[in-house]
């Protein structure tokens, strides 16, 4: 089944297709930076649709015009929903990132077992205040390492040749790092799938930046309305949001989403979350996960403030087989 569902991946883990950024830098693009934001984008989108792989590496790309779009929302950044329009050249935006700090970046074998082993590349900061995070330690508290995009990309080389299968951008959350992102992705070379680990509160803008760039969606789909988004994540407008997001990631390529079983959350989370992946994202693998425990603040919560339990989860995932969404 995964191979059904994930084939332009698995060609890509066979060599027998390129990863989406590599054919991105072989799109040839004219522009120039003197024109405005409205004239790019409209030559982003107008390529996107209608371009033509070249075999030699283009310049300009496609994917440097995607750079050169990202800076200028990095100057006013609306990277995600929270649009909260900073320099972030000087100042933090909402979600603590000002210049890019990785906290950590290693071979992850405890991910989903088609993507493993997987070079992760953990971000801190986050776009969201979960008070269950069990990453909050670099999610809510922004520490980390700058790296420069040509020392990551040299890591990812050898990570590659040590087995890793594929690049997963992760955090906190690497909604905030598009453009480092980006940047990276200039200096490689690399016939590796890139995997986008995200909440997916991210802008329309985004979305459109990371079309052709992202192999493969890994996202999170948490909560079936806005009140239980607001009141454990702190975000606003969720439901709109992330439904959005995952309806253009699902026409862009191929994905995976993840769902964490809260206890006491399947009528208000849970049922309609799976109800929109059956409706609306038929061919998406989905992994109905099952070891929450409360971390952080959870506890300040009385409905998340025990351990999910077996009969929760297996709730879960028999409405799941009965909506005849793909599980892994």
């Amino acid at each position: 089944m995964e191979r059904a569902l994930l084939p332009k991946y698995h060609e890509i883990l066979e060599e027998n297709r390129n990863a989406l950024y590599r054919d991105c830098k072989q799109i040839p693009v004219s522009f120039d930076v003197s024109q405005s934001t409205d004239a790019l984008w409209k030559l982003h989108d107008k390529t996107l649709h209608s371009y033509r792989v070249k075999n030699t590496e283009q310049t300009p790309s496609l994917l440097d015009l995607k750079v050169e779009l990202a800076d200028r929302l990095f100057q006013a950044c609306c990277f995600c929903e929270h649009r909260c329009k900073v320099d972030r050249r000087r100042t933090p935006g909402v979600c603590g990132v000002q210049e890019t700090r990785i906290a950590t970046e290693f071979l992850h074998y405890g991910e989903e077992t088609v993507l493993v082993p997987s070079h992760t590349i953990f971000f801190s900061g986050c776009t969201f205040q979960c008070v269950f995070c069990q990453n909050w330690d670099i999610s809510q508290l922004p520490c980390g390492t700058p790296i420069s995009p040509e020392k990551l990309g040299s890591i990812i080389d050898e990570r590659k040749k040590q087995g890793s299968r594929n690049v997963n951008w992760v955090g906190g959350d690497p909604t905030s790092n598009l453009l480092y992102i980006l940047q990276v992705l200039q200096q490689m070379n690399t016939n590796i799938a890139q995997v986008w680990n995200s909440n997916m509160y991210c802008s329309e803008q985004t979305m459109k930046l990371l079309h052709g760039v992202i192999d493969v969606y890994l996202t999170d789909f948490k909560y079936g309305n806005d009140f239980c988004a607001k009141r454990l994540s702190k975000i606003d407008g969720y439901t709109v949001i992330v439904r959005r997001n995952h309806l253009l990631a699902y026409t862009q390529t191929e994905i995976i989403i993840r769902h964490l079983v809260l206890p006491n959350h399947f009528d208000c989370c849970s049922k309609p979350v799976l109800s929109f992946i059956a409706e609306h994202l038929p061919n998406a693998l989905v992994n109905i996960m099952g070891q929450y425990k409360p971390e952080y603040r959870a506890n300040e919560q009385k409905d998340i403030s025990r351990s999910v339990t077996a009969e929760e989860v297996t709730q879960v995932k028999e409405y799941a087989e009965k909506l005849g969404i793909h599980q892994l």
